[in-house]
């Protein structure tokens, strides 16, 4: 039995290091690693009779979130589709549990870490072939097109897409070419932050750059490296006279609106409406899992007198549409929940003596926040595969901040 018990902690301690390359090939991969992981957790669970987890704060204010989730089933127009956001919630309860309990050790970051910087370079590296063969390696999908440019997608269904999934990892592995103190690491770590970021430009996601750019420069600033800050800086000045063509023509044809340069007219337009449906419904919202059954219902004629808009459509804003369907009550619980999250994760930089750990953990604190800011012009919390990402940083993030209450105790 303590064999058997040995293989689950190995198929937990691995999966845990392939979820990010997993993500990076397809959904279905995703899922099966995701899948084999929790299930060998819940099975060491149960044979070392051991509780599921230690009652935290940040799991316990999720157990809160996910009974608004229940409560909202009160307005849902579909109980099949909020049973469904409740399986997904769930599923994000024990992605970021088993992280967050199953990694121990500084050799598991190490490792954790390396998989990271491959992921990225794997969908940079697809990217850069896709935009100059036609087609990207990993699954043959074709170039995106808009405003007359090529968009790479990479291995993922769009470039939006491409660039969340780059943005919520990408910044991971910059604070770790920032911060290691070894060459060779550095230098690993350096390239593969470089042509991560290459991906994030050829998506031209807005959103994708703009989460980038402000981690980097948190990162840099942190770090107090004079040197990239200003690159960053100058690089922000200077962008508006190398952009392409097209976008330039673009950007006066909006007449420089800056709101409408980072979203567009589209997404203006579904955020007034979103608006609406939480001025209706504003504590429980409309139901988990049933945004886009609902949003045709909230269209007002001052927002599609701007544009016109589907009657099934996401939100494109992350918080928009948690707000939409569950609530300024959930959307509050989630943000107590990402609060305490972050605030767990700068301690462990605080109090982490080890180099490469106080490093990993505001790298992690900088990729979810170029997720989150990323979130603002993407549902990028509501896309099934890329969230995987998401709940994989908050795991790496709370199981930071248990080494180093370890550590404190130690003491």
């Amino acid at each position: 039995m303590q064999k058997f018990v040995k293989i689950m902690g190995k198929i937990v301690y691995w999966g845990i290091i392939l979820l990010p390359v997993s993500v990076a090939i397809a959904p279905g991969v995703a899922n099966t690693v995701i899948g084999i992981m929790i299930g060998a957790f819940l099975i060491e669970k149960i044979i070392k009779k051991e509780k599921l987890c230690f009652l935290s704060l940040p799991v316990i204010i999720f157990g809160v979130f996910m009974f608004i989730g229940i409560l909202s089933f009160i307005n849902s127009v579909s109980m099949s589709n909020s049973l469904n956001g409740m399986v997904k919630l769930f599923k994000a309860f024990l992605i970021f549990l088993v992280c967050s309990e199953s990694i121990k050790d500084r050799e598991h970051f190490k490792r954790i870490a390396i998989s990271v910087a491959c992921a990225i370079s794997l969908i940079g590296i697809d990217a850069l072939w896709q935009l100059f063969s036609g087609r990207d390696f990993i699954r043959g999908n074709p170039l995106n097109g808009n405003i007359g440019l090529a968009r790479a997608t990479a291995s993922f269904p769009g470039c939006n897409a491409m660039g969340v999934y780059l943005t919520g990892l990408t910044p991971v592995i910059v604070g770790l070419a920032l911060f290691s103190s070894k060459l060779k690491n550095r230098v690993f770590f350096s390239c593969a932050a470089l042509i991560g970021s290459l991906g994030v430009y050829l998506s031209l996601s807005r959103g994708a750059g703009l989460g980038l750019f402000v981690s980097v420069l948190f990162l840099s600033l942190v770090r107090k490296n004079k040197i990239i800050t200003l690159g960053l800086i100058l690089l922000l000045l200077i962008y508006p006279f190398v952009m392409p063509k097209n976008i330039k023509v673009w950007a006066k044809s909006v007449n420089y609106n800056p709101m409408v340069l980072l979203t567009d007219e589209v997404r203006m337009s579904i955020y007034r409406n979103t608006v609406h449906m939480i001025g209706e419904h504003p504590f429980i919202g409309v139901g988990i899992n049933t945004f886009s059954k609902n949003y045709g219902k909230y269209k007002t004629a001052v927002a599609e007198a701007r544009m016109e808009t589907p009657d099934t459509i996401y939100a494109h804003n992350s918080f928009l549409q948690m707000g939409g369907e569950m609530g300024l009550l959930g959307l509050g619980t989630f943000l107590i929940f990402l609060f305490f999250v972050l605030k767990s994760i700068w301690l462990a930089f605080k109090r982490n003596t080890d180099p490469f750990l106080k490093a990993l953990s505001v790298s992690v604190f900088a990729a979810i926040i170029a997720y989150l800011i990323n979130g603002l012009t993407e549902t990028s919390l509501y896309y099934a595969r890329l969230v995987m990402i998401f709940w994989f940083l908050i795991g790496l993030g709370l199981a930071l901040g248990k080494i180093s209450d370890r550590e404190i105790e130690k003491i």
